[in-house]
Formats: structure tokens, C-alpha cells, sequence
């Protein structure tokens, strides 16, 4: 009997202990985590050159963010994060004008209070191992040259290319570094910008493939506003069909003071289904997007001081969006060309921007409210980062 207590004692202590250990390394891995809280501010001065400056016909290019006149705010940012050897989170809060510009479509569930507003990323990640990281929440884009904040960007204005390309996804992401000069992103998402759940009903795939470190091939496709329901549909009722967008951005340090960025996108969405009353059925026609290129070309003189510029051809075809003023035939092109200056004061960057838009049709109003087809302006920014 004796024996047998003492070998029942000794199999207890050899199955416990191993789980004490795990837990243990576990609370250990867990404190030996690091949280840090960075973020950035932004504010800025707008005027028109050759348009009015005030009232309801006050001009603005057709892009997101920083067209509000005279001294404007942009956003204060704060993100959260805290990372360990196995994962961690972010919360990435935003508030201002382009703040909630950036969540446009997230207080889709509680339009009056819209907490969700404030949300601009919130995600949690498992390291799997040192090549594999699974990532879940909501997160910004991984399509486009740019990012919603301005502390990572050189130009304070935005691109049309960035502005009509996704801003965030809510959904899970598998990424897997293979070496140092080939990775993969793959992803199921709720539909383009809906952040807090799926309204729809509908999924969106993304991928990313990425090349020596500065080249990466993005694509996305699905259905981003659902399928008509026959049975809820009402007399005119229409869906899109899905939508694919392919981009690519790359980058190269020409010099050690000159850089040269790169930018193209593709984006589609085909002719979808509408309700004839009766029946659900594929509506003919042709799809629907828009296309577009930018080179970024930016020469860096000092330790604070750079200059740059965006040079960037925007296309809608086929009507698929009311951006700029279109064609008969629902086609239309812009140019953006945007020259700005990084002098930096510490984490203070400040930057002065012309910019210059023209349309292939008259896509503005003059200072005498006469069509034209361009947009002169100048911005002042200050960005701190922390």
C-alpha cells in the first residue's frame, strides 16, 4: 500500500509540475512583455489660389483629407501596444476632423454615441513561430504607397489613389516571412472599411506578395455591399458585383540623398445584380473603377531638411466614381502634382505643400464660380510625432 501511495505521489508530482512549469514560463513571458504609447498630432493652414476660399462653393481636390480652409485641425493619434516573444495587441485610437475622415464607415453600429469612431486599428497577433504571425482585428490597409497618418508620410495631402482605395480591414490575416527578400500576406475580410462587424454578409479576400524588401504586389476581391436578397428586395433595388483591385508600390534609394517611390493601382467592380421585381437577376453592362500611377521623387539636404514631390495620373472609367467630372461616356482623368518640404525641429515636422490639380474636364469652379479645369492651392502643415 505504502508502495503504491508513494508511486501514485511521484506520477502526481511528474504531471503537475510540468503544467506549473508551462504556466510559470507563460506568467514569465507575459511580464516580460513591453508596452509603449506613441502616436502623432497634426494641424495646418489651407488656402485656394484660384478659387474661393469660403462659403458652399469653396474648392477642394476630390482626395481625403486635409481640405478644410484656413487654420484647420487634422487628428490626434495615440496608439497602444504592447508585444512579447509570442504576440501582443494595438489600439490605435484617432480624433479630429481626419480622424473620423479615416473611419468614415465605422459607427455603422451606433451612429448616435459612435465610440467605434474613435478606432482606427485594434487587433491582437500570435508569433507562431519566427516565420508565422496570425493576426486578428481590425487593422489599415495594406494596399497603396500611403497611410492615414500623416507622420508617416512625406506629402501632407493625400493621393487619389489613397483615397479611394481601402482605408481598414476587420478580419484575419496570416503573415509568413520565406527569407529575407520573399514574404506572403494572405487574408478573409468583412467588406472594404466596415471595421466593427459585417453588415452584409459577404467576405473579401486579400493577398500580399512581397520582393526584396521594397516591392509589394497587392490584391484584393469580393463582394463588398452583399448579395440582393429576393425576398427582402423592393422594386429598383441593386447590387454591385465584386470588386478586384490589384497595386503595386515599390521604392529604391537612387542615392543616399534621393529617393524614388513608386505606385500604381488597378481597381474594378463588375456590373452586379438587380431586382426586376420578380426575380434576382445579373444586370449586362460592363464593370466599373478607376486607375492610377504616382512617382514619388523626394531629395533629403540635410539631417532636417528634405523636398519632394507626387506626381500622380488618376483615371475613372465607366462611371465608377463621382470624384472629378466626367466624360458622357462616365470617363475622366486628373493630374496631382504636389510639391512639398520636411524641415524637421526635433519630432516637429514641418511642411509647407503646393499643390496643383487639373482634370480633363472642369471638375472645379474659378474664383468668379466659372468652370475650370484645375485647382491651384497651398498648405502649411505641422506634424509632431512622439
Amino acid at each position: 500500500m505504502k508502495k503504491s501511495f508513494a508511486l501514485f505521489t511521484m506520477l502526481l508530482y511528474f504531471t503537475i509540475m510540468p503544467v506549473f512549469a508551462q504556466d510559470e514560463e507563460a506568467k514569465e513571458e507575459e511580464t516580460s512583455g513591453e508596452f509603449s504609447l506613441s502616436g502623432s498630432v497634426d494641424v495646418y493652414y489651407r488656402a485656394n489660389l484660384n478659387a474661393k476660399n469660403s462659403g458652399e462653393n469653396y474648392q477642394a481636390p476630390g482626395t481625403s483629407f486635409a481640405n478644410l480652409p484656413g487654420f484647420s485641425l487634422g487628428m490626434v493619434n495615440f496608439i497602444g501596444s504592447y508585444q512579447a516573444e509570442k504576440g501582443g495587441f494595438v489600439a490605435d485610437l484617432v480624433f479630429g476632423p481626419r480622424g473620423e475622415d479615416a473611419v468614415f464607415a465605422s459607427p455603422y453600429y451606433n451612429s448616435e454615441r459612435g465610440s467605434s469612431q474613435i478606432i482606427n486599428q485594434l487587433y491582437a497577433y500570435w508569433n507562431v513561430n519566427d516565420a508565422l504571425t496570425l493576426t486578428l482585428g481590425n487593422f489599415n490597409t495594406f494596399l497603396g504607397y500611403e497611410v492615414i497618418s500623416p507622420a508617416a508620410n512625406f506629402n501632407y495631402s493625400t493621393s487619389y489613389m489613397f483615397s479611394y482605395g481601402p482605408f481598414s480591414h476587420t478580419g484575419l490575416k496570416a503573415d509568413l516571412k520565406i527569407s529575407d527578400d520573399f514574404s506572403l500576406m494572405a487574408s478573409v475580410m468583412n467588406p472594404t472599411d466596415f471595421t466593427e462587424f459585417n453588415p452584409v454578409g459577404t467576405y473579401t479576400a486579400g493577398l500580399q506578395v512581397g520582393l526584396f524588401g521594397s516591392t509589394y504586389l497587392n490584391f484584393l476581391y469580393g463582394d463588398q455591399d452583399g448579395k440582393l436578397d429576393k425576398d427582402e428586395a423592393s422594386a429598383d433595388d441593386s447590387s454591385a458585383g465584386s470588386t478586384f483591385q490589384a497595386d503595386i508600390t515599390t521604392g529604391v534609394d537612387v542615392t543616399d540623398a534621393f529617393f524614388l517611390g513608386f505606385n500604381a493601382t488597378y481597381n474594378t467592380t463588375s456590373s452586379g445584380e438587380m431586382y426586376n421585381g420578380t426575380d434576382v437577376v445579373d444586370s449586362d453592362g460592363d464593370g466599373a473603377g478607376f486607375y492610377g500611377a504616382a512617382a514619388y521623387l523626394q531629395l533629403t539636404t540635410s539631417e532636417t531638411f528634405a523636398i519632394g514631390t507626387r506626381v500622380e495620373y488618376f483615371k475613372v472609367y465607366n462611371n465608377g466614381l463621382e470624384v472629378i467630372a466626367l466624360d458622357p461616356d462616365g470617363d475622366g482623368s486628373v493630374l496631382d502634382i504636389t510639391l512639398s518640404a520636411n524641415a524637421r525641429v526635433g519630432n516637429l515636422t514641418i511642411i509647407p505643400e503646393l499643390r496643383f490639380d487639373a482634370s480633363s474636364e472642369d471638375s472645379f469652379l474659378n474664383k468668379d464660380l466659372e468652370p475650370n479645369g484645375s485647382l491651384a492651392s497651398f498648405l502649411l502643415a505641422a506634424v509632431y510625432s512622439f
